[in-house]
């Protein structure tokens, strides 16, 4: 008995997003072995979406080109100024063994930190 059933966009065994149907007579799970026939996608209707950022939240960015702070903009609280949304980039400043060194710019005071990951 299979633990993830009822949406058929789904594997049953594994939960993961199965493919659309193709060319071939079956869809097979790319995470474990389940397969299903084609035909049991018969008469159904798949659909997607896709969501795009507010376009004002970009726009902030290029209003000022000659700016320092480009970059992609993440939801996270300033320390300083306690407002979210923060620039970020990364370095590799240790060996080659070890995580990269995160630096965070702040949006709103410019207040810059720096986390070890």
């Amino acid at each position: 008995m299979s633990c993830f059933a009822g949406d058929p966009n789904f594997c049953p065994e594994c939960g993961n997003v199965l493919p659309l149907p193709g060319m071939q007579d079956i869809v097979c799970c790319p995470r474990c072995s389940f397969s299903i026939p084609v035909t049991e996608f018969a008469g159904r209707e798949i659909l997607s979406t896709v969501v795009f950022n507010p376009e004002q939240s970009t726009m902030a960015l290029q209003k000022d080109e000659d700016s320092e702070l480009k970059g992609p903009v993440i939801d996270r609280r300033c320390s300083r100024c306690n407002k979210e949304g923060m620039i970020y980039h990364t370095r590799q400043m240790r060996s080659a063994d070890e995580g990269q060194t995160v630096f965070f710019t702040c949006l709103h005071c410019r207040y810059q930190e720096k986390e070890d990951s």
